[in-house]
């Protein structure tokens, strides 16, 4: 069963993606709903002209609009500085879902598009949520 998004910030996305005419705006969605699910406290707003995500503490997922060919989201530990920045985020990723490592508290994960999506989502999810406990 889909959950709907809730209305207000979700739908500004909701708004904000159709305009875009993005080729991975399902995979988008789908991954919207994928975080929105995780915890009642995460929510989406558009923040850097994309899709961002934060809980009660801060932001720490924006999707990577320019990618096209594959879903992309920039994973980090808030907007200001902490611990992590010098310490790195002690995350397992036995999927390998993290492509690079832009600074020890920031990452660039890929999760395909169509079949290769679905099929990293569980993986992702489980990133996802160790991740959120450094923000």
């Amino acid at each position: 069963m889909r959950k709907k998004p809730p209305t207000g910030a979700s739908s500004d996305v909701a708004t904000f993606l159709s305009s875009k005419g993005h080729p991975l705006e399902a995979e988008i969605n789908a991954l919207r709903e994928l975080m929105l699910g995780m915890s009642p406290s995460i929510r989406e707003e558009i923040k850097w002209n994309s899709v961002s995500f934060c809980n009660a503490n801060d932001f720490f997922a924006t999707v990577h609009l320019r990618s096209e060919t594959s879903l992309q989201l920039i994973l980090f530990t808030g907007i200001k500085k902490k611990a992590t920045a010098e310490t790195g985020v002690p995350v397992e990723d036995p999927a390998g879902l993290i492509e690079k490592w832009m600074a020890k508290d920031r990452c660039l994960v890929s999760l395909g598009a169509r079949s290769d999506f679905k099929a990293k989502q569980a993986a992702f999810r489980a990133l996802a949520q160790a991740w959120v406990r450094f923000v």
